[in-house]
């Protein structure tokens, strides 16, 4: 059974910084492409960043700029640096794994941009 496991999350003040992290315990790891959604409340769960087994990125229009996705093949674990956060930053970040055959998504970790 596939796990990952979100870490990170928190409150922080408009214009600051976090890190996101997901530990997956899955072999093969590196063959997966990892992403990064977040839902806020009352909307969809959208995309925010994914990476795939070959290292190539892909963002949201709203986080270009200011997050930055990567990954650990050694540690099995994907980051999500967000940086000059906004309010409007503020959901439940999932992170998810999926290949040609599987999808599986973390717990989900909360995090609130607010003075």
């Amino acid at each position: 059974q596939v796990q990952l496991v979100e870490s990170g999350g928190g409150l922080v003040q408009p214009g600051g910084s976090l890190r996101l992290s997901c530990a997956a315990s899955v072999s093969a790891f590196s063959i997966y492409a990892m992403g990064w959604y977040r839902q806020a409340p009352g909307k969809q769960r959208d995309l925010v960043a994914d990476i795939n087994s070959s290292g190539s990125t892909n963002y949201a229009d709203s986080v270009k700029g200011r997050f930055t996705i990567s990954r650990d093949n050694v540690k099995k674990t994907v980051y999500l640096q967000m940086n000059s956060l906004k309010p409007e930053d503020t959901a439940v970040y999932y992170c998810t794994l999926y290949g040609s055959s599987v999808n599986y998504w973390g717990q989900g970790t909360q995090v609130t941009v607010s003075s």
